[in-house]
């Protein structure tokens, strides 16, 4: 190996694809930085939140699932417990943990013991300003490989609680008619797999500031 470059013969690569370790991971991961919707898989519908808060409970920002794939408040960024553990471009590991700040109202993903309002499980709000909330916005990402790709349906299980992001079906009433009610589940099942949907996803790479725009 020489510059940071592999001389096998390509051959050899092919075969033997771990021993390049200068290699750039592969293009599929899903990376820190990157803003993406999260599909439901059981339910088919997109994690969202807005700003609209809960009437009971903590009275925090409500998430919700919705139907719709173009709904701009739909997207979130993917960020690490701090930002040197997750830096841009960085592909994200199964088993580490995350936080999910919600692009347009700069909150993150969170849980807590309160009970959800139409299921009784465990409330999932969005909390923090700008982006900085408390432990409770820490989930660990669970897949079966080494990175989060994004074809894979993943879990994520938050870290105080042990709870898992999901959602049974439960719809609102006004003013959030059709949405889809989001809680925390203790039980690892059906309707907790989540997959990477629209984004822009910054390109696991030497080169931080390439991206892809889907």
């Amino acid at each position: 190996m020489r510059g940071g470059r592999c001389l096998f013969p390509l051959l050899l690569l092919a075969l033997l694809p771990g021993l390049c370790h200068g290699r750039e991971p592969a293009p599929g991961a899903v990376t820190c930085g990157s803003v993406l919707k999260l599909l439901n898989t059981r339910h088919s519908v997109r994690l969202h939140s807005h700003e609209v808060k809960y009437g009971s409970g903590s009275g925090q920002q409500s998430v919700t699932g919705v139907e719709a794939s173009d709904d701009a408040n739909s997207y979130w960024r993917i960020r690490g417990k701090s930002d040197s553990s997750c830096q841009r471009g960085t592909p994200v590991k199964c088993g580490q943990a995350i936080r999910l700040t919600h692009v347009n109202t700069g909150k993150n993903l969170h849980t807590h013991h309160f009970p959800s309002p139409l299921s009784n499980n465990q409330e999932v709000s969005a909390f923090g300003d700008d982006g900085e909330g408390d432990d409770l916005d820490f989930w660990i990402v669970q897949c079966s490989g080494t990175f989060w790709e994004r074809e894979d349906a993943v879990r994520f299980k938050h870290v105080g609680t042990e709870v898992f992001l999901s959602i049974t079906g439960e719809q609102y009433g006004h003013p959030i008619r059709g949405q889809r009610e989001v809680h925390g589940m203790p039980a690892a099942n059906h309707h907790n797999y989540w997959k990477a949907m629209e984004g822009v996803f910054i390109k696991p790479s030497l080169d931080p500031a390439k991206h892809d725009e889907l």
